[in-house]
């Protein structure tokens, strides 16, 4: 058994944009699995979105980490130890509860163990993972595409984004990509075969540039941003438009703040759309008919997966940072150890 497990934890609850020392590193003796739980070593951690909403103290669809406690994340690793039956030492798992650490005792019963056919380990955190699963369901099932319909999609060149237009695209859809960086859109159009992109932070006027790339209007919106590019869609949905709320970025800084800009209701009245927001927990019973089909995607060269890697479990605050920032450029993911 190992002896010592680093963790970073929650120094102090950021107001605004977080900083680095609102983590602090901490070790301690790694902890025996209980009875029914496994020891897994971490391999690589996930950095999401979706984890600024977690040290926040507005109320959301999960409990905000204490002062304190370890910060919450996805991982994948190889299991050190087991009490489970299902589990051996030697395999391979993810799971969205290991926390920022290098070791974690893990409930089965919300680990999965990977089939390394379908794809690497770190695949399990990106394609096959939370942001591809993502991109699948709230595209398909949420926003329900037609060929020859146009798909918007912001945080285009990000880890949801890029699976989302790929699948767009295989459905037959014209797609749109915003980003924030030229450099982003490019790869957008030159390799996940985006029909054009709009770069929201030089556009003069976002509305007007949406406007020259959606002559005909915007069927589906993939909003992963919220914000001043949400707005700009909305003057733009054609009739019985489906937008889809994933996620809003724009506004993480400012949870628990009044959302400010235009009021949309008569544009949804008018083209009877539908917006719906979209968790992936509602989907969990269909997860492997995701994974089965985007692997096969994959393999067949039909979509391809850009991630941006970062070293070390004390980088992980600064590939947070890196995160809210947009300097990322593709999914996130910091490596903690080696297979």
């Amino acid at each position: 058994m190992p002896e010592m497990n680093r963790r970073l934890v929650l120094a102090n609850r950021p107001h605004g944009m977080p900083k680095e020392s609102d983590w602090r590193m901490e070790s301690a003796p790694v902890s025996e699995p209980e009875d029914g739980k496994i020891l897994a070593r971490a391999l690589y951690l996930s950095v999401d979105p979706y984890m600024r909403g977690r040290i926040a103290t507005s109320k959301s669809y999960a409990k905000s980490v204490e002062i304190g406690e370890t910060m919450v994340g996805g991982g994948v690793g190889r299991v050190v130890a087991s009490r489970h039956p299902d589990f051996q030492a030697g395999d391979t798992v993810e799971s969205m509860a290991w926390g920022w650490q290098d070791y974690a005792v893990l409930d089965p019963k919300i680990t999965r163990k990977l089939d390394q056919r379908y794809g690497s380990p770190r695949d399990a955190l990106g394609l096959l993972g939370l942001p591809g699963l993502t991109a699948y369901f709230a595209l398909l099932d949420v926003g329900q595409p037609n060929p020859g319909e146009t798909v918007v999609v912001s945080s285009a060149s990000g880890a949801v984004g890029q699976v989302v237009g790929q699948i767009a695209k295989i459905k037959g859809c014209r797609t749109i990509a915003v980003a924030g960086d030229d450099r982003k859109i490019d790869w957008c159009v030159r390799d996940c075969g985006y029909d054009a992109g709009v770069n929201y932070k030089t556009a003069k006027d976002l509305p007007a540039a949406l406007a020259a790339v959606c002559p005909d209007g915007i069927d589906v919106y993939f909003d992963n941003t919220g914000g001043p590019i949400h707005d700009a869609v909305m003057g733009l949905i054609r009739l019985r438009a489906r937008i889809i709320i994933c996620g809003t970025i724009s506004n993480y800084n400012r949870l628990g703040e009044p959302d400010m800009g235009p009021r949309h209701l008569r544009q949804v009245l008018i083209n009877r759309a539908r917006i719906q927001g979209f968790l992936l927990w509602d989907f969990q019973h269909r997860y492997q008919e995701a994974i089965t089909q985007l692997a096969a995607w994959a393999k067949e060269g039909r979509i391809k997966y850009r991630e941006d890697v970062m070293d070390g479990l004390q980088n992980m605050p600064r590939a947070f940072l890196r995160l809210l920032t947009g300097e990322n450029f593709g999914k996130l993911l910091v490596k903690i150890a080696d297979a």
